[in-house]
């Protein structure tokens, strides 16, 4: 079967949702593409930017990373630097991604710096989850191991300088994500959504390039790129509901192909829509005097309960 774009290629990979059977060439161009227009309708970036990429080693930090590369090439006011963060989980789950991400770094000529959980809270995410299940605490890995993440790489980039975070999150992941604090009855969190967030001072803006990017083609494209992937995955992931949401998500998007752009389009309009009837006032955390929309700011709640 030849690619339905070029008509001279054969075809390697079916997009069930919009019918387009393409060769390897149209089907990385076409997601570079896609990344290219996500960037200039959102303006995600700006000139002058300094830029850093979270990369853990899987699939989408590394397409993330690789994509911004070959933009970043055509915009020389633009620089890029890559964080990875040891969380602790397992040896052997981080220690394959920072192998991984440490190797593409040096392909790229691209600054890698690494920091870890340890460094910057005192604990592992083994030993939190330890600490946790002795106090019996109704916490999850997953609950504390964004916050503390997206808490480092925002305290980071700050500290070197950094005008924007840049992350891998993807289709699949923000549709989880919006249909996770439905069925948590999570208002606040509902309507967070967006390629890019607003300015706040205290945080550095973090944007989504990926954003419109199913994970499957993700995957695809990192496969054709000659990435090695991860063979370990986090030992925490099954206990999370949103294991849960992508096996239902990805059921649906089989049966039903489109289902997950569906999501993401209404998710956009009720974001637009609400970032006009309500704006997240941010405050001062009596603690660590980070901005919070609270008295005292996620992190510290959770180290709070950890360390008494």
């Amino acid at each position: 079967m030849k690619c339905t774009k070029c008509r001279r290629r054969q075809a390697v990979y079916l997009r069930s949702y919009s019918g387009e059977m393409l060769c390897r060439f149209c089907f990385k161009r076409s997601l570079e593409v896609k990344v290219k227009n996500t960037i200039s309708k959102y303006r995600l970036l700006s000139h002058n930017d300094s830029i850093l990429i979270a990369v853990s080693g899987g699939k989408d930090s590394l397409t993330l990373l690789k994509t911004l590369w070959r933009i970043e090439s055509r915009i020389p006011s633009v620089t890029l630097a890559v964080l990875t963060i040891d969380e602790g989980a397992t040896r052997s789950y981080r220690a394959e991604g920072l192998k991984l991400s440490r190797k593409i770094c040096e392909d790229l000529k691209i600054p890698h710096y690494i920091v870890s959980f340890k460094e910057y809270v005192g604990y592992t995410l083994k030993e939190l989850w330890s600490r946790i299940q002795e106090k019996k605490l109704e916490l999850l890995p997953c609950s504390y191991c964004g916050v503390l993440r997206r808490r480092i790489m925002n305290t980071f980039a700050k500290d070197h300088g950094f005008t924007k975070i840049a992350t891998g999150h993807n289709l699949d992941d923000e549709v989880q994500t919006f249909i996770m604090n439905i069925m948590r009855g999570d208002y606040s969190k509902l309507f967070r959504f967006g390629a890019s967030m607003e300015v706040v001072p205290g945080f550095i803006p973090r944007i989504k390039p990926l954003r419109y990017i199913p994970e499957k083609e993700i995957a695809f494209y990192a496969f054709l790129e000659g990435f090695k992937l991860y063979e370990t995955e986090c030992p925490y992931v099954h206990l999370s509901m949103r294991d849960e949401i992508r096996f239902m998500l990805n059921d649906f998007e089989r049966r039903y192909p489109g289902i997950k752009f569906s999501i993401m389009s209404v998710m956009d309009k009720l974001s637009k829509q609400f970032s006009k009837l309500s704006k997240t006032y941010f405050k001062t955390c009596i603690s660590c005097g980070e901005p919070t929309s609270r008295d005292k700011c996620r992190v510290c709640e959770i180290m709070d309960l950890v360390s008494t």
